[in-house]
């Protein structure tokens, strides 16, 4: 483990059943720590109610700052505003857990790692799309960019503009389906295919 992610662990074997209360300062040296990670630098304020019950842990953060990770449109370095509060609930065991707010620990640990998890929920924290303002994206890049799109003038076409499962949109104006011809024949093809069960 980084050094620098060392001041993340807590022992919470020596703490009484309550509350406390931690605070974070996530700067540049956090991000730099882990591998693969999507933000690059960052100033960013947690706060952790960490709550010990005889059974479990429950860890309430509120997280609000400012992150940089890569423009969605342009791939250059974008500064975005991350801030929400979430609440996860460190339970003692060894089989997984599906659910996303559930943290199993062993029940022979004696310290809580909350490093990932506050990474986890600074990038769960980043907007849906992290673009640049109108006019700052990398000039040269949307150049590249404007000759692959389908239609060039868009700059912000996005897949939820067509919905898959959206059959409608391969009916016609009378709701029909455009593979079937108007008179309602089918291709002779199809039928002999049908016919092979």
């Amino acid at each position: 483990m980084a050094k620098s992610l060392r001041e993340y662990i807590i022992p919470f074997i020596a703490l009484k059943q309550g509350s406390y209360v931690y605070d974070f300062e996530i700067g540049d040296a956090f991000f730099e720590g882990l591998d693969y990670s999507i933000i690059h630098k960052g100033d960013v304020k947690v706060d952790l109610i960490l709550e010990k019950k005889e059974t479990m842990l429950i860890g309430h953060f509120t997280i609000d700052g400012l992150v940089t990770t890569n423009c969605d449109r342009c791939t250059d370095p974008v500064e975005v505003e991350v801030e929400g509060e979430y609440q996860l609930i460190y339970k003692f065991g060894t089989e997984p857990s599906d659910d996303e707010t559930l943290v199993i620990i062993h029940p022979d640990s004696y310290e809580l790692d909350v490093s990932s998890d506050i990474y986890e929920l600074i990038t769960v924290s980043l907007p849906t799309r992290s673009i640049h303002d109108e006019g700052e994206c990398n000039e040269e890049m949307m150049e590249k960019l404007s000759e692959y799109l389908l239609n060039p003038e868009d700059e912000d076409f996005d897949d939820e503009d067509f919905d898959d499962d959206d059959e409608s949109a391969f009916d016609d104006e009378d709701g029909n389906d455009d593979n079937d011809d108007d008179d309602g024949d089918t291709d002779p093809r199809w039928d002999v295919l049908k016919n092979l069960n």
